[in-house]
């Protein structure tokens, strides 16, 4: 049976790497206006929750509204097992 102790660790791996995915990275409240990229936006105050895999939950405090921000840059597979066992993207 040993020889299936490689796969069995990558596994357990790839199971504590995507639990981790869904982390919570950082969170960061702020007034669109006053930052480079928000320039010309009127959508007021937003929430973003950055995850662990590098996706970016926007919500525009004013109207409840979520947008994804980020999603073409999210780890995922083998990049994402190796991003957890470094500890972080």
């Amino acid at each position: 049976m040993t020889q299936y102790d490689n796969e069995v660790q990558r596994q357990i791996a790839r199971v504590a790497a995507e639990e981790w995915a869904n982390g919570v990275k950082s969170l960061h409240v702020h007034s669109l206006d006053s930052l480079w990229y928000g320039i010309g936006r009127s959508d007021g105050s937003v929430t973003d929750i950055e995850y662990n895999d590098g996706r970016v939950q926007r919500t525009i405090n004013a109207t409840n509204k979520v947008v994804w921000l980020n999603k073409e840059n999210v780890v995922s597979g083998d990049e994402l097992i190796t991003a957890f066992e470094r500890g972080g993207i």
